[in-house]
């Protein structure tokens, strides 16, 4: 493999700004390396009625996870819709049921059975959206039920074992004005998903609203499918590859430590809060032509003018950054609803005094490999490192960088044939890691 990072860089450089368009390109890269073609590369086939149903190793994780705090909501992904305009509610409802229908990790519960943790799909599971009437409310007690709704929704939790594991609400505020609480757990969702739901959903209720025949081609897999596959190629030598490159690159790695004006506490906790800032127009421009005259991505330069500033708060050189990648190298998945994402640990080493353009390529080379060695699961990295235990910190890194660039993942307006969907921000109090950007 040193051989072909070799020849990964040499031949990438002119990659493309889309961090998933490099990710793609990484994969044919490693392709080539050993003698297959694009052509060539086996797609991830449809398992049998017959065959067994794992969780993948993202969903093993979490459930897990789940275990220990089962009434905790810290896995659920809230989503809130202002809908302005004529709502025709048993079209969205009917829309959302036929999300449900198309996607079986949808219809997903999760059960231990004779020692091993399997997905339940059912047939078909009823998708219920009651609808709460507030327009008789003062202005005041309006909001204030509107606010108190929408934070009970947000943490309620899930029974993994029994029911839709998607829940919605529709708030009826007047008759041109709805809120949509649609709240799903992590284990079925991540962010990627959340711009399949919206897009789906935008496209199914025009078609009923139009009356039309939907245009939503059939998915080729299910998650499910994706589990099964992913259980049987993370294997033997492909698995070991990938670890031993993660073992060496985090080897002997220092927790950071950031100047706070309180002391750490002795078992981690989740209190948060988050700040928000636009950036102006002139400076986004300036950084895409920085890349461009680079050869590097956003998140690139992103890494490395944030780890430099670690670096000054910090006074430590050895920078370790974890950051979510989608996990989508393949097509087969690109539409599907499901728990894909992957997390990645990126380190760069700020010692000897270099310049921010010797950083940016260090940080593109940090990058680039991370992206050969991006299947194997972060948990698994975690269990082969064996970083020292610490209760008061997560393991491997404590800080985050979060490049939101997925398809539709910035999409914040929908139009519902006339009805104007908004995504609505909500205010975080929560925070899993010291400092995410």
């Amino acid at each position: 493999m040193r051989k072909f990072e070799k020849k990964a860089r040499a031949e990438a450089s002119s990659i493309p700004t889309s961090r998933l368009a490099l990710e793609k390109q990484m994969l044919e890269l490693r392709l080539r390396q050993k003698g297959i073609s694009q052509s060539g590369i086996q797609t991830i086939a449809r398992r049998k009625k017959t065959d067994p149903c794992p969780l993948s190793f993202a969903q093993e994780r979490l459930w897990f996870l789940h275990q220990w705090e089962p009434e905790s909501s810290w896995y659920n992904v809230p989503i809130v819709l202002r809908l302005c305009g004529q709502l025709e509610v048993s079209a969205l409802e009917w829309s959302l049921a036929t999300v449900v229908q198309r996607h079986e990790v949808l219809r997903t519960t999760f059960e231990e059975r004779s020692g091993q943790l399997m997905q339940v799909i059912a047939e078909r599971l009823s998708m219920p959206m009651p609808v709460i009437d507030l327009r008789g409310l003062a202005h005041g007690e309006h909001d204030q039920q509107v606010s108190q709704l929408v934070h009970a929704e947000a943490w309620c939790s899930f029974n993994l074992a029994h029911g839709l594991l998607l829940r919605a609400r529709l708030l009826k505020l007047d008759a041109q004005e709805h809120m949509l609480l649609l709240t799903a757990h992590h284990i079925i969702m991540d962010g990627w998903s959340m711009g399949v739901l919206m897009r789906e959903v935008t496209m199914l209720y025009q078609a009923r609203i139009n009356g039309q025949s939907p245009a939503l081609p059939a998915l080729p897999i299910q998650y499910a499918d994706y589990a099964l596959w992913q259980r049987e190629f993370l294997q033997g030598q492909v698995l070991e590859e990938q670890l031993a490159y993660w073992k060496k690159q985090l080897a002997d790695l220092s927790p950071l430590s950031l100047p706070t004006d309180h002391h750490r506490p002795a078992v981690k906790t989740d209190r948060g809060a988050s700040q928000s800032r636009l950036l102006p127009e002139g400076v986004c421009d300036s950084l895409q032509a920085l890349c461009r005259k680079h050869d590097v991505t956003l998140f690139m330069l992103l890494l490395a003018g944030f780890q430099v500033l670690l670096m000054r708060y910090s006074r430590q050189t050895d920078i370790a950054v974890g950051t979510p990648i989608a996990n989508r190298s393949r097509a087969e998945v690109e539409g599907l609803i499901g728990f894909f994402v992957n997390t990645l640990v990126m380190r760069s080493d700020l010692s000897d005094d270099p310049t921010f353009l010797d950083l940016l390529s260090a940080a593109r080379e940090v990058c680039l490999q991370a992206y050969l060695y991006q299947d194997v699961p972060f948990e698994k990295v975690v269990e082969a490192v064996e970083p020292e235990r610490d209760l008061s910190r997560t393991p491997l890194f404590q800080v985050m960088l979060v490049l939101q660039n997925t398809p539709g993942g910035s999409d914040s307006v929908w139009d519902l044939a006339g009805v104007r969907a908004t995504l609505q921000e909500r205010e975080g109090t929560t925070s899993k890691f010291d400092l995410t950007l």
